[in-house]
């Protein structure tokens, strides 16, 4: 009997590694028979945890070198947070499933459990999502944003061994650690909207590999693949990334798509907020729709400050 292996490459972070093990473990109860093996990959953005996102070169800080490895066939499969992966993947390679989307929000860890609303005047507060920033100091401008990267475990660290009154970090990565005792507050899309795929796992694989898309092939949530997709359409027309203050969300009501999304300037103080609907079976469109009404509002001026 031939022995069948597929190589699954992820980052080395505590949760990384958990979101993998979630895909092992879905993959071995239907192929009980192939041996899968984990390989763990150090990333760029796992190198400099110091350095702000908006002054790193490039993008995929998070997936570049793993999708490296997807293409020169060191690995057959790349699990990832749908969110870290840019719009346009590099040439030959696809989003092979996405699992059912777990919760999307952004959700507030304070000390003292204090809400959002009860933070002093002047509360530091930490994040270096562009995304979050602009969006908090809309609700607050008094907050003072404190930079803050790292896992899971690194940023619950520094915010109780520093002068941080909060974080604000994605609820899926919290609950998916097993620490939603921690959670203070959760802020619905509504108020935050989340980032571009948040709370998604995705797969990645070369094209080419047609034993790892075969495997695949019944791992898709179509109804979670449909709004991100959407999503990812919005984001793409933008031209944006971690760069940009840009975020996105899309729901699925009786065939429809209902997205809202976000842009703003580096410093929030443009601020433009669109919604915009369509039929779900060509999500793409009502990605680019979106676009298209956030941009005609004004928001084309943030794309260049």
């Amino acid at each position: 009997m031939i022995e069948r292996r597929l190589k699954v490459g992820s980052r080395g972070s505590k949760l990384a590694i958990l979101q993998t093990h979630i895909v092992l473990k879905k993959l071995k109860k239907f192929f009980p028979d192939i041996i899968f093996e984990l390989k763990i990959i150090k990333t760029t953005g796992d190198k400099f945890q110091d350095i702000e996102f908006n002054n790193l070169e490039g993008k995929g800080f998070f997936t570049k070198d793993i999708e490296e490895k997807l293409l020169t066939g060191e690995i057959d499969i790349a699990v990832h947070s749908l969110k870290d992966l840019p719009t346009d993947l590099p040439e030959g390679l696809m989003i092979a499933s996405v699992l059912p989307r777990d919760s999307p929000e952004d959700v507030l860890i304070s000390k003292g459990n204090r809400f959002f609303f009860e933070l002093p005047y002047g509360a530091k507060i930490g994040t270096s999502s562009l995304r979050r920033k602009v969006q908090i100091l809309k609700l607050r401008p008094d907050l003072n944003i404190v930079p803050l990267r790292g896992n899971v475990t690194t940023r619950l660290q520094k915010l109780f061994r520093t002068d941080l009154d909060a974080i604000i970090i994605a609820r899926a990565g919290i609950e998916r650690l097993g620490l939603q005792h921690l959670i203070t507050e959760i802020f619905s899309p509504e108020v935050i909207i989340p980032a571009v795929g948040q709370g998604t796992i995705a797969i990645e694989i070369n094209k080419e590999n047609t034993f790892a898309r075969e495997i695949l092939e019944g791992f898709n949530d179509f109804e979670t693949e449909l709004t991100v997709r959407a999503e990812r359409a919005f984001l793409r027309e933008l031209g944006g990334g971690c760069r940009n203050p840009i975020a996105a969300f899309a729901t699925i009501v009786d065939y429809e798509i209902f997205i809202e999304g976000m842009v703003a300037s580096m410093d929030g103080s443009l601020f433009y907020r669109a919604r915009a609907f369509g039929v779900a079976i060509n999500p793409e469109e009502v990605g680019k729709k979106l676009a298209n009404e956030i941009l005609s509002i004004g928001a084309k001026s943030c794309l260049y400050i």
